[in-house]
C-alpha cells in the first residue's frame, strides 16, 4: 500500500522537522481497545525512531522514513529521492528536503570515509605523482587535470562541481 498525502495528514502533525502522531492506523492493532488505548496515551507524541540512517515511522507494519512522509505531507508526491540538503539525515524540516534524482543526491554527498586526500573529487595519481581532479557526469568519470599542488587541485573541483553539479554541489 502507498502511503497518499490524505492519509499522512489524517495520521500526523507536522511540527518543526517532525512528526507527531495524531491517530495510529487501526489495522494495526488486533482490539477495538488496544487501539483506543494506543491513540489515548500516544496522540500528539512524536512518531518515529532512528533506524540505521534515517528515522522511520512503522505504519500498516511497513516502515516509512519520515523524512519521505513530511516530503509528501508538503508537495502532495513522493519524488525517486528526498535529498537533505545540509547532508544531515537527522534534520528533516521541510526547507532542508528537496525533490532529487538518485545523481543528484550522491552529487550532494559528504566527502567519503575512506578518502585520502581530504577533499572531494581529488585523488593521488601514483604513475605520474600529482593530484588529479576526476568527477562523474552520466556515469562516465572526466579528468579536470593534474596538479603539483592539492589546494589548487582542490579549487579546481570546487569549480568543477559547482559548474556541472549546480544547486547540489557539495564541497565537504
Amino acid at each position: 500500500m502507498t502511503l497518499t498525502q490524505e492519509e499522512a495528514h489524517r495520521l500526523f502533525e507536522y511540527k518543526d522537522g517532525a512528526l507527531f502522531w495524531k491517530e495510529r492506523p487501526r489495522s494495526d492493532f488486533k482490539t477495538d481497545s488496544a487501539f483506543k488505548q494506543w491513540n489515548d496515551r500516544y496522540s500528539l507524541k512524536q512518531a518515529g525512531s532512528c533506524v540505521g540512517k534515517y528515522v522511520n515511522v512503522s505504519i500498516n507494519k511497513i516502515r516509512h522514513q519520515v523524512h519521505r512522509i513530511i516530503f509528501l505531507m508538503q508537495h502532495g508526491y513522493i519524488s525517486e529521492v528526498v535529498d537533505h540538503i545540509d547532508g544531515n539525515r537527522q534534520n528533516n524540516k521541510i526547507e532542508n528536503l528537496r525533490a532529487a534524482t538518485h545523481t543528484q543526491n550522491l552529487q550532494n554527498a559528504k566527502l567519503p570515509k575512506h578518502n585520502s586526500s581530504g577533499c572531494k573529487n581529488v585523488v593521488w595519481h601514483k604513475q605520474r605523482k600529482k593530484w588529479a581532479v576526476r568527477l562523474v557526469l552520466n556515469k562516465k568519470s572526466k579528468s579536470y587535470g593534474l596538479y603539483d599542488d592539492l589546494e589548487l587541485a582542490e579549487l579546481v573541483a570546487q569549480e568543477a562541481r559547482n559548474l556541472n553539479f549546480g544547486q547540489f554541489a557539495r564541497d565537504f
